[in-house]
């Protein structure tokens, strides 16, 4: 009984979960077990060495460092149930720290000889084993999330891991610049291909033309057949290496609204790519729905389109992609169903009196939308004459009112807080923009920091970009002259503490609607974002997104520049973690929210959120030190 109580055990706690099933009864059939209550000083500092390593059936030791110098113990981490301690001190030959149970615990032992023969021929044991204990194991984790039963990889994993070379098998139709588009049709239809290249000097590409050039240039214009192909060629052609992976290829496609993509191979045109290609390797492919949403003229034909591209989700988790690469195509997906919605509103009312810029805000501005969220928008427009100052505030509400209304049909709920173009306040030329930002810093009030949180996340999602970007340079000559600004952002960062107790345990909600519940968003995620927001407002960085924010400080003269990538690591794990948990929601029926509960989280998972949220704590600490004449 006692042995099938350890398997059991065992079967659920990472290494050993990994192991066949007559390989975990003969690990169970070595362990021996030991008591020690509270207080038992299991292993001492600069005392015996551990024979055996122990892994936690029940309670919580923890591990401290009595520095060199003298002083007080330091504490080094805390071992609670499904983790083990002692690896250091067994391997080593040195028992460089103390472990205490600080709770009744019980512990199975695996003696050192097993321990080796594990090691020896299971590389997978070695590998967590020295992860867990000697460095961080983000990136395991996310392999164990995306590799969940709930997810069996399925063919479309071929996006993912396949290299456009591999996808791409047909040879690139051609035309020398001097060719007629009578003869480059006829090329086309020779080969038959949708495309063809025009070529430039050497030989490379220069030019492209496709079926629908010959539609919209051709036929539709009037254009002479008998005129120089390079008449209705579009350039400059997109090329891609044979070794980028196809995933890169789709993402290009999506924000450059193009159907064909040149293959390289070492700098040599090899072939073309298009879109049926990925069509016909994956499927339903955001492609696919993409097209679906430019098809659309009419709401009614793009809301339920709009929700069945949340069905590509499910593709991606299935394909094992990294969160970042998720949160990317749900974007440009979502940017794309926001643009037609605008375009409709504009056929609507007419074009526009003064030129606009859409701006998109907070997750959807960061590029990080996991789910549909709620509308964070808002509009820029050229200052407009006096005279004309009234036609230009009447169409934008009416235009704002229409938009908002059309993104309800297609799923994107309104924001709580009217953080939307609909409401005047963020609808407003761009003068009166500059002066929000201007006293949002001069004078940064808790309602001020607020709004800076969420506006100064911002890009253009549609429309004359030129203001959203003049707004950028704005905001970035701003900063440097009222450092007061950054003290609050960083007393707002400090303030959000991750949820982690004094004895290594993470607190959860302790009543109300979502008991036992962790909001991965407010506790998890925003900490990150917020930690990447302040540095890089600093440097003047424009990136908007969170993983970008963090590449441009690489390096840099920031206390975070050498915490980059576990920074990134970090975001990735807790990001992936809480798409995982929206999914199943939805697939369950349930409303989706951000609270995930720590039972339905391996030891794995578990750990490294303790370790993400470390990390948060730890710059947190750092923020503290360097800001703390503003820390309230």
């Amino acid at each position: 009984m006692l042995i099938d109580d350890a398997v059991r055990f065992l079967s659920q706690v990472p290494p050993f979960q990994f192991l066949e099933p007559d390989l975990l009864r003969e690990v169970a059939q070595s362990l021996s077990m030991e008591f020690y209550p509270k207080g038992t000083v299991i292993l001492q500092q600069d005392g015996s060495v551990s024979e055996s390593l122990r892994i936690v059936q029940k309670g919580v030791v923890k591990i401290t460092l009595r520095p060199k110098g003298g002083g007080e113990d330091v504490v080094v981490d805390y071992r609670e149930r499904g983790e083990t301690f002692g690896l250091v001190s067994l391997m080593g030959g040195q028992q460089k720290t103390t472990i205490v149970a600080i709770q009744d615990t019980l512990c199975y032992l695996l003696p050192k000889e097993r321990l080796n023969e594990l090691l020896g021929s299971h590389p997978a044991i070695t590998e967590y084993l020295l992860q867990f204990h000697l460095t961080k194991y983000v990136d395991m984790t996310s392999r164990e999330i995306q590799g969940k039963s709930l997810f069996l990889g399925t063919s479309d994993h071929l996006l993912f891991t396949a290299k456009v070379g591999e996808i791409c098998r047909r040879a690139a139709a051609t035309v020398e610049p001097d060719a007629t588009i009578r003869e480059a049709a006829q090329r086309m239809s020779e080969a038959r291909q949708s495309a063809i290249l025009v070529l430039g000097p050497g030989g490379s590409p220069d030019g492209i033309v496709t079926d629908s050039d010959l539609r919209s240039k051709v036929v539709a214009r009037g254009h002479s057949i008998e005129d120089p192909v390079t008449r209705i060629m579009s350039r400059p052609v997109v090329t891609v290496e044979e070794k980028d992976p196809c995933f890169e290829v789709v993402l290009r496609m999506l924000q450059r609204n193009i159907h064909h993509i040149a293959v390289t191979r070492d700098g040599v045109l090899h072939g073309v790519i298009t879109n049926h290609d990925f069509m016909v390797l994956q499927g339903r492919s955001p492609l696919a729905f993409s097209e679906d949403i430019e098809r659309q003229t009419t709401l009614e034909g793009l809301a339920p389109v709009s929700q069945k591209a949340l069905t590509v989700i499910g593709a991606l988790l299935r394909e094992g992609t990294r969160a970042a690469n998720i949160i990317r195509i749900i974007s440009e997906l979502n940017d794309r169903i926001v643009r037609k919605v605008l375009e409709l509103a504009e056929l609507e009312l007419g074009p526009p009196p003064v030129p606009y810029c859409w701006l998109a805000l907070g997750s959807e501005g960061r590029k990080e939308q996991t789910f549909r969220t709620d509308q964070d928008n808002a509009l820029v427009y050229a200052d407009p004459r006096e005279t004309q100052r009234e036609r230009v505030v009447e169409y934008f509400r009416r235009f704002t009112v229409r938009v908002r209304n059309g993104l309800i049909r297609c799923g994107f709920e309104p924001c709580p807080a009217n953080c939307m173009a609909s409401n005047p306040d963020w609808c407003q030329p761009l003068s009166v923009w500059k002066g929000y930002f201007t006293g949002w810093i001069s004078e940064p009030t808790p309602k001020a920091v607020l709004n800076s949180q969420i506006f100064f996340d911002f890009r253009p999602l549609h429309g004359d970009e030129s203001m959203a970007w003049a707004l950028r340079e704005h905001l970035g000559r701003l900063i440097p002259d009222y450092p007061v600004f950054l003290g609050f952002l960083a007393n707002m960062l400090v303030k959000n503490r991750p949820p982690l107790g004094f004895f290594g345990s993470v607190a959860v909600e302790r009543g109300g609607e979502h008991k036992d519940g962790l909001n991965l968003k407010i506790k998890g995620v925003t900490p990150f974002v917020d930690i990447a927001r302040l540095f890089a407002l600093e440097k003047g960085v424009r990136a908007a997104s969170t993983l970008d924010r963090l590449e441009a400080l690489r390096g840099g003269a920031t206390m975070i520049s050498d915490l980059v990538d576990e920074l990134g690591d970090a975001f990735e794990f807790l990001t992936l973690l809480r798409i995982h948990h929206q999914y199943r929601q939805m697939e369950a029926g349930r409303n989706i929210d951000n609270f995930i509960h720590l039972d339905t989280l391996s030891s794995l998972e578990r750990q490294s959120l303790k370790n993400a949220f470390r990390l948060a704590m730890k710059v947190q600490d750092l923020v503290m030190d360097r800001f703390k004449a503003f820390i309230i």
